[in-house]
């Protein structure tokens, strides 16, 4: 089981928060170090200082750290134009030397994207935008140098692109989807997917996300499944008293939640329906402590 640090900076997050973080999942080991796209507080918080931009706070990472992987847990297909975001990611990817991952998805937050002016589709058509985003970005990113990438769809049109920057991993960087749709979602990641994740779902419900997938791929005539991983909320101490006092910090009590022995057991019931990785939602970044009891006690544990 690999485990990767996963936060929410449009909580209350400047950068230099985020690259204390970072930094010290990387020093303990972590797989992976990754964060929401969002531009508006989800839930109670006064958000200060503000919003941060996913894809710049990733590039300035990019260059403060040396071995942990980066990406997003998911980059809105509403926030920017496909084109734009490949050339993003991929220079993201050059910067880091080959560790980024682009997790992409529909957009959900409507409040956010009126906060900040940024168009709302409707739910079917941002399905279809990200259909397209996916197409694009992936075929920009595996165009030969030298050859030329076109795209003619109902949203976005390619004509004639040099297909420039290149990532630096081949043939790409790896694509993420995720979500809980019983019939675009699995589709969508039988044809793009490197990984599918399933957030802040039930044993059961990840299970049978991770059926429908596995469904859509022999239906697709895919050779090999995506990697299974999942998102959950985290409030761990070495004690009982410890971890309830982090999920009071946090004000509630998560499902990864408990001393390091229960949440071995509840991670276990993940990685017996399939998950191979696992996003942990740490949501007090001030708490460095927390990513050192993961680190230590549970982590080896999941080796």
């Amino acid at each position: 089981m690999r485990l990767v640090i996963f936060i929410e900076p449009q909580r209350g997050a400047s950068y230099a928060d985020q690259l204390r973080v970072a930094r010290h999942a990387e020093e303990l080991g972590f797989d992976g170090f990754f964060r929401s796209d969002h531009y508006l507080v989800v839930g109670e918080s006064d958000g200060l200082p503000g919003p941060t931009d996913s894809w710049v706070t990733l590039g300035a990472l990019a260059v403060q750290t040396s071995r942990i992987r980066l990406g997003t847990l998911v980059t809105s297909a509403t926030f920017r134009y496909p084109g734009v975001l490949a050339i993003s990611v991929a220079q993201v990817d050059e910067m880091s030397a080959g560790r980024v991952e682009l997790g992409l998805g529909t957009g959900w937050f409507e409040a956010e994207h009126k906060a900040y002016g940024i168009p709302f589709p409707s739910l079917k058509d941002r399905f279809d935008r990200l259909e397209e985003q996916l197409a694009i970005v992936t075929g920009l990113w595996t165009t030969p140098v030298g050859d030329r990438f076109a795209f003619r769809g109902e949203h976005y049109e390619i004509e004639d692109s040099p297909a420039l920057p290149k990532p630096a991993q081949s043939p790409r960087p790896p694509i993420i989807i995720g979500g809980t749709g019983a019939r675009r979602t699995p589709a969508l990641a039988a044809r793009y997917a490197d990984e599918f994740n399933v957030p802040f779902s039930s044993v059961e419900e990840t299970a049978q996300m991770y059926e429908r997938v596995t469904a859509a791929c022999e239906r697709a005539g895919r050779d090999s499944l995506p990697v299974f991983s999942a998102a959950q909320t985290i409030a761990c101490g070495r004690t009982e008293a410890e971890a309830r006092k982090r999920a009071e910090a946090i004000g509630r009590t998560p499902p990864l939640y408990g001393t390091p022995a229960q949440v071995v057991d509840q991670i276990g019931r993940f990685v017996d329906r399939g998950a191979t990785r696992l996003f942990l939602q740490v949501l007090d970044l001030a708490d460095l402590d927390h990513l050192d009891v993961i680190a230590s006690e549970i982590a080896p544990q999941l080796a």
